[in-house]
């Protein structure tokens, strides 16, 4: 049986993929309370809220890790970079970066893979990033695939969003991404991140913001893609 346990930063985010999937007992996972179910004969999901940055969600991500399971997951909402991804739109991950670590300096801002302490980019399989992808678009769910960039502050600024544009391609931000990715990395578990976006990334406006049409984006994008048959 597969086991997929879908880390997401809040409640709401967690109760979105859960209803989306289809699960509904709980259990704990380390300290965690943990929304659970099978939803095949061949596969179980666990779905918890971690709390919101790549650290929390690391440490969720590793005592999920612990449990045993076969994939590991980023799930919610988050922002999107304009003229690559709308509001409403799904953005699957064809790479998760840690976006803000590394070193400001006089040319710049110096990632990890540039400090030389390890990658800054986490790999996630092509093939299944585009398949999924596809579903979703075939199912009539606007999904585009592209770099997921993971940041500890949000960005709130143009010339922000611009540079985290202009230097990873992004597509999608998100807070938890990388931090689930980095334990994946660790415990050589598959890594998926899907974020549903609530809003354009960039100087903020949350009169322009969309979070309940977000959450309902990410439980339709979950029942298209692993609810229950």
């Amino acid at each position: 049986m597969t086991r997929i346990a879908v880390v997401t930063a809040v409640g709401p985010e967690r109760d979105a993929v859960a209803r989306g999937v289809g699960v509904e007992s709980k259990l704990t996972a380390g300290p965690y309370e943990t929304v659970s179910g099978l939803v095949r004969a061949d596969a179980e999901f666990l779905v918890l809220a971690a709390g919101v940055g790549p650290a929390a969600a690391s440490a969720a991500a590793m005592a999920l890790a612990l449990e045993g399971v076969d994939i590991l997951m980023s799930a919610g909402i988050g922002g999107g970079f304009a003229d690559r991804a709308g509001i409403g739109e799904i953005v699957v991950a064809s790479a998760v970066v840690a976006a803000d670590l590394g070193a400001e300096s006089g040319d710049g801002f110096l990632d990890l893979s540039a400090l030389g302490f390890g990658p800054s980019e986490f790999a996630v399989d092509a093939a299944a990033s585009d398949h999924t992808a596809q579903r979703l678009n075939e199912h009539g769910i606007a999904a585009r695939r592209g770099p997921i960039v993971t940041v500890s502050t949000a960005t709130g600024t143009d010339e922000r969003a611009a540079q985290l544009s202009a230097r990873y391609a992004a597509t999608a931000e998100g807070m938890e991404g990388a931090g689930v990715a980095h334990v994946g990395a660790l415990m050589q578990i598959p890594v998926v991140e899907i974020r549903a976006i609530s809003n354009l990334v960039g100087r903020r406006d949350s009169a322009s913001w969309d979070v309940p049409g977000a959450l309902t984006a990410l439980e339709r994008a979950m029942r298209v893609l692993f609810g229950r048959s």
